[in-house]
């Protein structure tokens, strides 16, 4: 009997196993994720769903939820000959990290699910280094004469790293980024002492490696004006930018929002 109970509950814990991969790679969205993805206005995304024609189902709340599947094989079916309405379709994400998070813990902006697109759209995430960007990050700390340097790309999972100078991780969670709060508004995000400003405090970029005391960060835009990232500096220590460094900083980000658009082209070719 009791390698019988042992059996069950290991059948029990594969299919939860196997149901959460299930989810991970077929998110479930709200209605209003899923018409953003498709280029349409909510009621729209409400007719389709009321049709049948985007297959969906209701929580014991009565909100409407669908599978990204679902919406995938509906951009389908719009892009091809039966198409669905006299409305552009738009490329859908190749991955789950560049959704929206169901319970983001972070700062985002209101773009955030036109904004994941567009980092998708680079192809950038997880690529090969570039010398091109390794040049702009050892241009920022000799500018700034600090120690540490990134080119930030934020996925809806992940803060990646197309390039690095003093860090020795390539990623690190979307939660812990500084860039979060660094791609809300246009302005550069400068922190003069992490451990005093309450948003940082507790980090563990700032309680652990690689200590961050300070950090300035510039937002990376593409040509359609998505804060896909950042060019960013730290250091181990409080300090304050000058404001011929500040500039100097704010000319390397648009020099890398320049690269950045260009492998969007490269990459919509």
């Amino acid at each position: 009997m009791e390698t019988l109970r042992i059996r069950k509950r290991s059948i029990g814990l594969m299919a939860n196993f196997r149901k959460s991969q299930q989810e991970d790679n077929d998110p479930i969205l709200t209605t209003s994720s899923a018409a953003q993805l498709l280029g349409v206005a909510v009621s729209t995304a409400q007719l389709w769903i009321e049709s049948g024609a985007l297959e969906s189902w209701k929580t014991p709340g009565g909100h409407r939820r669908v599978r990204l599947s679902a919406v995938t094989r509906l951009h389908e079916s719009r892009s091809g000959k039966q198409r669905l309405g006299n409305v552009p379709t738009r490329t859908l994400p190749s991955g789950p990290e560049f959704l929206p998070h169901p319970t983001p813990t972070y700062p985002f902006p209101d773009d955030e699910v036109e904004r994941l697109l567009a980092v998708d759209a680079t192809a950038l995430v997880d690529s090969a280094e570039d010398p091109v960007f390794d040049r702009l990050t050892w241009l920022a700390t000799l500018v700034s004469d600090t120690p540490m340097a990134l080119i930030t790309l934020l996925t809806s999972k992940r803060q990646w790293f197309k390039s690095r100078i003093g860090v020795n991780a390539c990623e690190t969670p979307r939660d812990w980024a500084f860039c979060s709060y660094a791609i809300m508004e246009d302005a550069p995000l400068i922190v003069e002492d992490a451990l005093a400003d309450p948003r940082f405090k507790t980090n563990p970029l700032v309680l652990g490696e690689p200590h961050i005391r300070f950090y300035a960060g510039f937002p990376l835009k593409d040509a359609n004006g998505f804060r896909l990232g950042t060019l960013c500096v730290l250091d181990r220590e409080p300090r304050r930018l000058r404001e011929k460094e500040i500039r100097a900083l704010r000319e390397l980000a648009a020099i890398a929002s320049d690269e950045l658009k260009r492998f969007d082209k490269a990459h919509a070719a």
